[in-house]
């Protein structure tokens, strides 16, 4: 904790900087995501710990900010894999759906 506090230099560095138009968890939220994880359950874990909420509703939350503009303006890079991969598996349900191989 002190080395936290030891490499900001003042009051608004404290946490994480704020984002014009992300709250501070929004900017957590995308941080999390940046990680990678081995095994899902860890996520999962980690989700519960850190946000104290349920995975379903942090990916509702998740689904909701990855298209926000403030998001991908902050972070294009993750923003747009997250939006890539949300599009690959609706397009993967849909083709379920119909019974058709993808």
């Amino acid at each position: 904790m002190d080395s936290a506090n030891a490499s900001s230099s003042g009051p608004a560095e404290a946490a994480p900087p704020a984002i014009a138009g992300l709250s501070e968890r929004d900017g957590l939220i995308l941080a999390f995501e940046r990680h990678w994880w081995k095994y899902a359950g860890a996520k999962e874990q980690a989700i519960r710990d850190q946000f104290q909420m349920s995975a379903t509703r942090y990916y509702q939350v998740l689904n909701a900010l990855i298209d926000r503009p403030e998001a991908l303006a902050h972070d294009p890079l993750l923003v747009k894999r997250l939006r890539r991969l949300r599009a690959a598996r609706q397009r993967a349900r849909s083709a379920r759906r119909l019974g058709i191989e993808v």
